[in-house]
């Protein structure tokens, strides 16, 4: 009788060591096309973004950052510590104002000689010529053939609130509509703050006409955080998380936890009893248990590189991803140019826009000529 069942169980054995093995490919093969499939559908993403009237209008050079706009607008109070915070509101900028070319043969800061406000409306509307956008150092110099431009770019702002100190820091919130020739290219909006209790807090989204959504967020201070994100109808395509911590004032930030997220597929690093464990590889929310991450983390000149923040985005770090076959790839390959394509994309998503810099700086000129 024990021979009998040492027999029967053999088979059952072998059924299980060749359902493990079968299982283990899958994961690797479920791995390998979920990335590939995943990294294919983002450069469709990207490729379909740079094609947009909204991605060539962000990457259009302004004349100053909306950050910088805001620390520089604060005017300097009469005593020697003010704790009033002065405010800008919607309801102080509202209506349509048209560009119109005006004889100034010098350049003038005043925007406002360029502006006219042709009618009342509930949000602040500011019309002026496509040419001038592309062309922003033109916007404040006249030349005989501004009086045939067509004010066709339209800022539509629909919520805007400007609060600045000095001393105390600012908080700054703005949305917006874009649109050019009559049609929608893009929904944008800002929100930042700076103080010297919760240092400095960044966020920017700008909603491309074709349904795609690129989001930044960037968060100083003894916590540094960071997330770029692209999506589409609720679905991530992109998604990178980068946080870390100092734990002194004359420390250095030491990264706590990272997640890189490409279609369905999620790369997790966290922070363990021995400094960051390694990273896990993840497919639909499953654990590829026999796949391996490596991290190298590079040193970059480039300006879009954060000195604090070291991410794939601004090309100061390089995942490499081992298969359960041994066979591996980086995420620069999977991507090739696209991943210069994204960090091009948030470089200008994390730096203000052209058109927010009209929008501040009118709205500054108003401020100012109310006092």
């Amino acid at each position: 009788m024990k021979t009998k069942k040492i027999y029967l169980a053999l088979p059952f054995l072998g059924l299980i060591l060749w359902s493990c093995t079968s299982q283990n490919e899958a994961n690797s093969n479920s791995l390998k096309t979920s990335i590939n499939s995943s990294a294919q559908s983002l450069t469709t993403a990207m490729t379909s973004i740079k094609s947009t009237t909204g991605y060539q209008l962000l990457n259009v050079s302004g004349t100053s950052s909306s950050s910088s706009i805001s620390a520089n607008m604060v005017k300097t109070p009469v005593s020697a510590f003010d704790s009033t915070y002065s405010s800008i509101l919607l309801t102080n900028i509202s209506g349509i104002y048209d560009y119109k070319a005006a004889n100034y043969r010098k350049w003038s800061p005043a925007l406002l000689r360029f502006f006219v406000k042709t009618a009342d409306n509930s949000d602040m509307i500011v019309r002026l010529p496509e040419s001038k956008v592309k062309n922003p150092w033109d916007l404040m110099r006249y030349s005989s053939s501004d009086t045939t431009l067509v004010n066709n770019y339209v800022i539509d702002v629909s919520k805007y609130a400007y609060s600045f100190n000095r001393y105390l820091g600012w908080n700054y919130n703005l949305a917006s509509n874009i649109s050019v020739s009559g049609t929608s290219v893009g929904d944008l909006a800002i929100q930042s703050s700076n103080n010297k209790t919760n240092g400095y807090h960044f966020t920017s989204s700008f909603a491309f006409a074709n349904g795609y959504n690129a989001s930044a967020s960037y968060t100083s201070g003894d916590t540094i955080t960071s997330i770029y994100n692209i999506s589409k109808a609720s679905q991530t395509l992109y998604e990178e998380k980068y946080t870390a911590i100092k734990t002194s004032s004359t420390s250095k930030h030491r990264e706590t936890e990272y997640s890189l997220t490409i279609g369905n597929v999620q790369v997790v690093r966290e922070a363990g009893p021995n400094s960051l464990d390694s990273a896990k590889v993840y497919v639909d929310g499953v654990l590829q248990s026999h796949s391996k991450v490596k991290f190298v983390d590079v040193t970059s000149t480039s300006s879009s590189a954060d000195s604090t923040e070291t991410t794939i985005t601004n090309h100061k770090r390089e995942l490499q991803i081992t298969f359960d076959d041994g066979t591996s790839t980086t995420i620069n390959a999977l991507l090739g140019s696209t991943i210069n394509d994204i960090g091009t994309l948030f470089t200008a998503i994390r730096q203000t826009y052209f058109a927010t810099n009209i929008v501040d700086y009118i709205a500054w000129d108003l401020y100012i000529n109310k006092q």
